[in-house]
């Protein structure tokens, strides 16, 4: 449809596309989370991979975004729940769903993240099934609804609904509203059938999700995996060659859209005086100055890696020791579902293995691993991007990894190495990174080692044809094509 997908053109297409329809995003995680800090309100914009790829997209398109209220000054800022975003330059509307202590225990902690990541996650974690979880979880779900129909009841609307923690919401809003054009995309893995008939509540979990008009995936193999998930367990028509399944009645397209970043807006963000500053700043802070410098960037989360990815560490010093006092690898992750037992166990295993690795490998002036967990801001995520002479992404299953794709954007100095697990989905796109399976040390040990011996010619060959690719297959396309497949009623 479109030769070329800028902002611009893909701006036109949605507006095209949605006429005088009301365009929403839905999703647990907020846009913009609003905290005191040392007594005074401060904005920051949210982490993760949702965010990014969509706040650049609601600031041109001027939507509305329905999510979870949890920052401790939300409820301050917020007028009728809602609030503009950004501070700096409003474009769009936050509009804020409360959870009770209750309602995140069961639909968040509970079956969202101890049931559904879990199984759709193929790192060997036991999901934990509870029936009252999937109650909760329903009733979390029931609610958006609810506060989306007070939004688009006299309205004509899309309505773009986010990830694995609200897969019902269509289901319950279609009850209110039939006309209501409804969208998911599924942003983690979706699991082969075997994994996923362990799921006690598979049936009317399937049957939520096919109430969508759109479904989407980041790869044809998750597609593949839906398709047989339904065909096992739900009387339906499936037709492969158009991508729709048909049941009681109704039709869902399943399609595969990689998601991806906003490549010029990265890219030239990180050619800014402040990302620059920032580098001079976090090199002071850190003493980086005279080291090559591997970075990690991840959320603290047992699918990252993050353990394989510091044994690996302790490997390549092991195999090269002329390394030491000439490397330091940085990992920058802010914990997350801390109330999750296996998530405590994690950031204790983290602790003790970082300890571990320095003690052995440190010497009087130097330590090999520097362990930080902290906000960054944008301008700090990038600055780190642009000191990385090596970014490793050693994911043990990725739907996507969006931390990939921003390292390649930022480098408009067009050097670096992106070392990637052949586990995530940008593995399948990104054929110039180095890639590994990072449940062997040796082989991720080994490919570090070749990252950081590669000639700047090398580098800028890879760096070069990473960049092209991510600028063709942008963030713009990603929403371009969603929004082209729209099925209108």
């Amino acid at each position: 449809m479109l030769r070329g997908w800028s902002k611009k053109t893909v701006v036109e297409l949605v507006k095209s596309r949605l006429g005088e329809a009301s365009f929403v995003v839905v999703s647990n995680r907020q846009p913009y989370i609003h905290k005191f800090i040392k007594g005074k309100i401060h904005c920051l914009r949210g982490p993760g991979g949702v965010i990014t790829a969509l706040d650049p997209v609601m600031k041109e398109i001027k939507g509305l975004w329905v999510c979870c209220g949890s920052g401790d000054a939300d409820k301050i800022v917020a007028k009728d729940n809602k609030v503009n975003v950004p501070p700096e330059k409003p474009s769009y509307q936050v509009k804020y769903v409360w959870l009770t202590k209750e309602e995140n225990l069961g639909y968040y902690y509970g079956f969202s993240n101890q049931a559904l990541w879990p199984l759709s996650h193929l790192v060997f974690v036991k999901p934990i099934f509870r029936e009252e979880d999937w109650k909760i979880y329903k009733g979390v779900n029931k609610k958006f609804a609810q506060s989306i129909y007070e939004e688009i009841k006299d309205k004509k609307a899309v309505v773009f609904i986010q990830d694995y923690h609200l897969t019902m919401v269509s289901k319950y809003l279609k009850e209110f509203k039939p006309d209501v054009v409804t969208i998911l995309f599924w942003h983690i893995p979706w699991p082969t059938y075997d994994v996923f008939r362990i799921l006690p509540c598979r049936q009317e979990f399937l049957e939520g999700l096919l109430s969508y008009d759109l479904l989407g995936f980041h790869i044809r193999y998750f597609c593949n995996n839906f398709f047989e998930a339904v065909a096992n367990e739900l009387e339906s028509k499936i037709n492969k060659e158009t991508s729709t399944v048909i049941y009681q009645g109704k039709s869902t397209l399943v399609k595969a859209y990689p998601i991806s970043i906003d490549f010029e807006g990265i890219s030239t963000k990180s050619r800014e005086k402040e990302v620059e500053e920032a580098m001079v700043s976090l090199k002071e802070e850190f003493s980086l100055e005279g080291y090559k410098i591997i970075v990690g960037l991840d959320r603290i989360d047992y699918t990252k890696g993050i353990i394989e990815r510091i044994l690996a560490i302790d490997k390549l010093l092991q195999l090269y020791p002329e390394l030491k006092e000439k490397i330091i690898f940085i990992q920058m992750g802010e914990i997350s579902r801390i109330h999750i037992a296996q998530y405590k166990q994690l950031n204790d295993q983290i602790n003790a293995l970082v300890e571990e690795v320095d003690f052995k490998h440190s010497t009087d002036s130097w330590r090999p691993i520097i362990f930080v967990r902290r906000h960054l801001s944008f301008s700090e995520l990038l600055a780190f991007y642009r000191l990385a002479n090596v970014c490793i992404v050693s994911s043990l299953h990725d739907g996507m990894n969006l931390v990939a794709k921003e390292f390649v954007s930022s480098r408009c100095d067009e050097l670096g190495v992106l070392v990637l697990s052949k586990f995530t989905g940008a593995a399948r796109e990104l054929k110039e990174a180095v890639l590994i399976n990072p449940y062997s040390q040796r082989e991720s040990a080994e490919a570090l080692f070749f990252a950081l011996s590669m000639k700047e010619e090398e580098q800028k060959r890879r760096m070069r044809a990473l960049r092209a690719y991510i600028q063709r297959n942008n963030i713009w396309r990603w929403i371009g094509k969603i929004v082209a497949d729209i099925p209108w009623k």
